[in-house]
């Protein structure tokens, strides 16, 4: 067996009432940690929390928190910095698909994709890092999309923001080798989450969810979609001790699918 030696470590996620978020919380908590989740929907944010205490036995502090706020995510790491006494891990999660053509993306759509996914991994990273320095280092994963890497027809403003945030990841990882703190980014898609659920919902499409997502997965080289526990391996992998050479990396997490958007 694999010890990733996560035991006693706080861990910040962000977007974590659901989906992959719910699953990396999941994991990290199955491994030890104590975990700070926020998410916009208390009830839903409360009601995983209190699943994944009663799953693992492991301490859970969920907060209420808008991402796009600086206020909120203040409150956030306050929270966990009192009620934990510190922060080793951050996992910049929150987002969502928004691809259209460059003529049709309106002003506001590039600025609220912006708020959520770059500046939101910006603000959340820059409140983290002091307590991670004084604990002698830490990890921060930011999730972005192979699509940052080599944008698609009918992308932006996402395949941008995306590349933005991996360049983040790349500089970041450079600035904070120094104090310890590791800086990774997983570019995900393909996989059986939250989002892939609205989208089910929204296509109208008459297959139920298994199904549909049974069709998409054909479209994958490996046959198949991913799913958010395995997205949760990775990252457990990546923030833990046996991950402690890796920073700086941006690794496509998509079934070998590769350019996809």
């Amino acid at each position: 067996m694999l010890e990733l030696n996560l035991s006693g470590k706080v861990a910040l996620v962000t977007g974590a009432s659901e989906g992959i978020g719910r699953g990396i919380a999941l994991k990290l908590a199955g491994e030890g940690c104590r975990v700070a989740m926020c998410a916009r929907r208390q009830d839903v944010l409360a009601s995983a929390a209190e699943a994944i205490r009663s799953e693992t036995g492991a301490e859970v502090l969920s907060v209420r928190a808008d991402v796009t706020q600086t206020s909120d995510l203040e409150r956030l790491v306050n929270a966990a910095v009192s009620e934990f006494g510190g922060i080793d891990i951050l996992v910049n999660n929150a987002g969502r698909s928004e691809g259209h053509h460059f003529e049709d993306a309106t002003e506001p759509v590039w600025q609220g994709d912006f708020d959520l996914k770059f500046w939101a991994a910006v603000r959340g990273s820059m409140l983290a890092v002091p307590h991670m320095k004084a604990r002698g280092g830490g990890s921060i994963v930011n999730i972005t999309h192979p699509g940052g890497k080599a944008p698609g027809p009918g992308s932006v403003p996402t395949s941008v923001s995306r590349a933005a945030g991996i360049a983040l990841t790349k500089a970041m990882s450079k600035d904070l080798a120094q104090h310890l703190i590791r800086v990774n980014t997983v570019c995900l898609t393909n996989i059986r989450s939250a989002q892939a659920q609205r989208a089910w919902t929204a296509s109208g499409s008459d297959l139920d969810f298994d199904a549909w997502c049974e069709e998409l997965g054909k479209d994958v080289p490996l046959g198949r979609m991913g799913e958010p526990g395995e997205v949760a391996d990775l990252i457990a992998f990546l923030v833990s001790e046996r991950g402690a050479f890796i920073t700086g990396a941006a690794i496509n997490f998509d079934g070998g699918s590769g350019e996809t958007v």
